[in-house]
C-alpha cells in the first residue's frame, strides 16, 4: 500500500525532526493539552486480558507493544490568537513567557511580557479567538544522548476561551506529566518520522517487478515511462529517489499503561539504555527507529466517546 500508492506524495525527506500538528480534537469532556512529545524506546511483548468484542474476549492474549519515554516537560508560555477580519484566519497576537524558565533554560534574554501581566490578559479574553500553550522538553533528562531543548506548541482542549485560559494559567511555569493528559486504555494518534533508507531504486522504492534478463538495457528499472507522443514523463511513473524519513500519522493507537516505576533489565533496551522518567506503553508499533521523536495527540476519531476501559495486564515480557 505504501510503496505503490500515490497517497503519499511527494516522497521527500522531512524538513524537521519535530512533526507538525495541523489539527486537533476540541470536543473533549475535560480541559487538557492536545499533544505532548516523547522518544521511542523499543518494542516488547505483554500478556493481557482481551476486553474487545472479538472471539478471544475474556481470554489471555499476547500482544506487541512500544515503549515511549516522556522527558521533562514545562509550560514556558501562552500564545494568544486573533482572527483577521478580512481573511478570517487566526494569527498570533501576543505571547506571555515565564521569565525564570526562558532566561535560565532557553537563553531568551529579552522578555517583553512576563507572568506579572497575566491578569491583564484575563480581563480582555473577549478580544482573542484561541489560546495555546508553549511547552519545552528537556531530552537531557533521558538516555538518548541529546541535550538541545525542544520547543513546541500544544493547543488546549476546552469548551470556551475562559476555560482554556483558566486551565493554562494553572499549569503556567510548571512541569506537566503524561498522566495529567492521558489515561490508561485511551486511544491516541501518533505522529513521527519513518526510518530513512536513503536513495533507492524503483524496485525497492515502489515495488515494481524486475524485467526479463534479456532486456536491452537495464533489468532493475521501469520498462515503459509513458505514452509515445506525450513529450514528458508524468510524476506518477515510478522512479528512483528518497525512500523513508517521511512524516507518518497512525490513528487510534491504544495506551496500555502509563507508569513511572523502574524496569529492571540487565543491559536496558537495545540501542537506547534504561528508562529514567515516565513512560507510555502503546499497543502495536510506532513509526521510526529507536530514539526517534514521537508526538502523541488526542485522537481525532472519537473512539473514547463511549468508555475508556483500563486494560488488565498480567505480565510484561522483557526478553
Amino acid at each position: 500500500m505504501t510503496k505503490g500508492s500515490l497517497q503519499y506524495w511527494p516522497r521527500k525527506r522531512a524538513r524537521k525532526r519535530l512533526p507538525r500538528i495541523r489539527s486537533y480534537n476540541n470536543h473533549g469532556s475535560e480541559n487538557c493539552f492536545s499533544n505532548i512529545i516523547g522518544y521511542k524506546v523499543g518494542m516488547r511483548q505483554l500478556t493481557l486480558i482481551d476486553d474487545s468484542q472479538s472471539s478471544s474476549k475474556g481470554l489471555e492474549v499476547n500482544k506487541a507493544c512500544t515503549f515511549v519515554e516522556i522527558p521533562k516537560l514545562e509550560v514556558y508560555g501562552l500564545r494568544f490568537y486573533k482572527k483577521d477580519n478580512i481573511t478570517n484566519y487566526s494569527n498570533t497576537y501576543q505571547e506571555i513567557h515565564n521569565q525564570a524558565i526562558c532566561q535560565n533554560n532557553l537563553n531568551m534574554k529579552k522578555i517583553k511580557i512576563n507572568e506579572t501581566k497575566i491578569n491583564e490578559f484575563k480581563q480582555k479574553l473577549n478580544e482573542f479567538s484561541d489560546i495555546s500553550a508553549l511547552l519545552v522538553a528537556y531530552p537531557g533528562t533521558i538516555s538518548i544522548g541529546q541535550h538541545k531543548v525542544v520547543k513546541f506548541e500544544a493547543k488546549i482542549v476546552g469548551k470556551n476561551i475562559q476555560q482554556k485560559f483558566d486551565f493554562a494559567a494553572n499549569f503556567f511555569g510548571k512541569e506537566i506529566k503524561a498522566s495529567d493528559i492521558f489515561k490508561n486504555g485511551e486511544f491516541i494518534d501518533v505522529t513521527s518520522i519513518s526510518k530513512g533508507k536513503g536513495w533507492q531504486g524503483a524496485i525497492k522504492r515502489h515495488g515494481v517487478s524486475r524485467l526479463n534478463h534479456k532486456a536491452t538495457q537495464k533489468t532493475r528499472h521501469v520498462g515503459v515511462l509513458g505514452s509515445f507522443g506525450i513529450g514528458r514523463v508524468l510524476y506518477s511513473v515510478p522512479h528512483s529517489g528518497q525512500l523513508g524519513f517521511n512524516y507518518r500519522t497512525e490513528y487510534s493507537k491504544r495506551i496500555l499503561k502509563i507508569a513511572n516505576d523502574k524496569i529492571e533489565t540487565n543491559s536496558g533496551f537495545l540501542n537506547y539504555g534504561n528508562i529514567k522518567n515516565e513512560y507510555i506503553i502503546i499497543e502495536g508499533s510506532v513509526p521510526g527507529p529507536v530514539k526517534r521523536l514521537v508526538r502523541i495527540r488526542k485522537t481525532m476519531r472519537n473512539k473514547n466517546m463511549r468508555e475508556i476501559k483500563e486494560p488488565k495486564i498480567n505480565q510484561l515480557i522483557m526478553n
